[in-house]
């Protein structure tokens, strides 16, 4: 496996451990940190592997998108960083093993669009999924993607307009994860769950994951296309900025709208 700055790589019989390893910035999505994401499942796609266990080290799965890459940058910076993150999360969809999200702690905004990506999603019962934009200056409109298509549409407008944060057995209720265990049986229950989701035919099933997102997905491409222009177009406005501005000085925000 290739070296990374961001990321570890590791694998152990038919399964490849990929794990967020921004610890210090609760693993916060930078272009940097995206762009070896998606490095390693398109490495990935390409082996015999049969399975990828998507994990984060620290506190928390991950916080999204990094806000000191996102508001040093002007609206064609912005544009490209959502169109990388987009990148990412289709080809966590096309690879043709099966990705289980390991979730602990947080999974906020690009990062709950990371659980939302993958095909399957396992949480420990102290985690909690949120789209925070709904509460801030710039809304999670990218995110919001997978997240409509896993939970239906009065559940994305809550978490969307609201902006709170929803449990793990609440996340389980609404459809975001497959199962959610006590922390020390995590490692467990994603085995488990790899191992019966991976039998069978390797062809047939990688087959039959393109398969069921093309017939599930179809408005999908037209929906990202509109939200990263929307996305990057907001990350310009005044709101935006001063809501990653409080966040970077660590003060609480001035809204003028």
């Amino acid at each position: 496996m290739a070296e990374y700055q961001h990321i570890r790589v590791e694998r152990a019989d038919d399964v490849v451990r990929v794990t967020m390893d921004r610890a210090r910035k609760r693993n916060s999505l930078s272009a940097d940190h995206l762009a070896e994401l998606l490095a390693a499942f398109r490495s990935i796609a390409a082996t015999d592997a049969a399975g990828v266990v998507l994990a984060g080290e620290g506190p928390v799965f991950s916080a999204g998108h990094d806000f000191a890459d996102v508001a040093a940058r002007d609206l064609e910076g912005v544009r490209d960083l959502l169109t990388l993150c987009t990148d990412l999360m289709r080809t966590v969809e096309s690879v043709p093993q099966v990705v289980i999200a390991r979730v602990h702690g947080l999974a906020t905004a690009a990062g709950c669009q990371l659980v939302a990506s993958c095909d399957l999603a396992v949480a420990s019962e102290d985690a909690g999924f949120a789209l925070p934009g709904g509460k801030g200056g710039w809304f999670c409109h990218t995110p919001a993607v997978p997240v409509a298509r896993a939970v239906g549409r009065k559940r994305l407008m809550e978490l969307a307009l609201t902006g709170d944060v929803i449990d793990a057995r609440t996340a389980e209720r609404w459809g975001l994860v497959n199962r959610v265990v006590p922390a020390d049986e995590l490692d467990a229950a994603v085995d488990d769950l790899m191992r019966r989701a991976t039998r069978g035919s390797r062809a047939s099933k990688a087959l039959g994951k393109q398969t069921l997102y093309a017939q599930l997905d179809r408005p999908e491409a037209d929906a990202y296309a509109i939200a990263v222009e929307v996305m990057a177009a907001a990350s310009q406005t005044p709101a935006a900025k001063e809501g990653m501005s409080s966040f970077l000085e660590k003060r609480s925000a001035t809204w003028t709208d």
